[in-house]
């Protein structure tokens, strides 16, 4: 159990893991074990999504849903009609894409490109009208990794083109550090969803894991993922030094709310 408290620093999760045992097999949210958790819990009708697609709706033409991946924004931008690039680092998350698609009718699988590689440093050999990254993405990546995504973006951006991406802010600055709440999955799993954040924090710990695990001694698959934290202000300095002026602020949540998403609609400077 060394391991598993080491991984997680959340106060209440590591009390839960430590009730489990040697029976938590512990595992990040993108990998072959978390992958199909975190896919669960993926919604496809929130108010980033319905935002994203949305700001899409204005202009015509192809995306490139970048951290695509096992379809948030892919999916529901392919049943509006419109030609995706999917593209993602992890295996696992596109393998859970791939079997979306599979599941989808054959118009939507056509105009579906995958691609496995590094948002910070992609060449896809085309431009487009627009180009997505959703909340926590851009947290996946250092300040080297961020300057390598926007030299991307603008390299893949058509004339005209925009950079649609949301950003995670703390809401709550009185709020407690540490919050829990059960969550229920699309195919009917209850989770126990864990959060550490204090306030000011430049990170935060994330934790999942099944409400009600079996009754006997198998292994319980935990989640856990510490995630980096950028404020607003900072993330606007970085595309402005890059080449990126913002056009629109849309605040996604409402006040007060723990968790303050910001979708940020971007252009090319002139």
């Amino acid at each position: 159990m060394s391991n598993a408290t080491s991984t997680v620093e959340t106060t209440l999760a590591a009390r839960r893991i430590a009730e489990l045992s040697d029976r938590a097999r512990v595992c990040g949210l993108y990998d072959a074990l978390g992958a199909p958790m975190y896919h669960d819990l993926a919604t496809y009708d929130d108010p980033e999504t319905r935002a994203l697609l949305t700001a899409v709706r204005a202009a015509p033409g192809p995306v490139l849903d970048l951290a695509a991946g096992s379809g948030r924004f892919t999916l529901p931008l392919l049943a509006t009609g419109r030609e995706v690039t999917a593209l993602d680092l992890s295996t696992d998350m596109l393998a859970l894409l791939r079997t979306g698609l599979d599941r989808a009718p054959a118009s939507m699988r056509g105009r579906c490109t995958v691609v496995q590689g590094d948002m910070s440093r992609f060449a896809l050999g085309r431009t487009f009208p627009h180009v997505l990254l959703g909340t926590t993405s851009l947290s996946l990546l250092d300040e080297d990794g961020r300057a390598g995504l926007y030299r991307s973006v603008l390299a893949h951006l058509s004339d005209g083109g925009r950079f649609l991406l949301t950003v995670l802010e703390r809401g709550d600055d009185d709020g407690p550090d540490e919050t829990f709440v059960q969550v229920t999955g699309a195919g009917g799993t209850v989770y126990e969803l864990y959060e550490h954040w204090p306030a000011g924090a430049d990170s935060r710990a994330v934790t999942l894991l099944p409400a009600e695990p079996p009754q006997d001694d198998s292994p319980v698959t935990v989640c856990t993922d510490r995630v980096a934290v950028i404020d607003l202000p900072r993330l606007e300095e970085e595309l402005a030094a890059s080449g990126l002026s913002i056009t629109s602020r849309q605040l996604l949540s409402p006040p007060g709310e723990r968790h303050r998403v910001t979708l940020l609609t971007t252009e090319a400077s002139r």
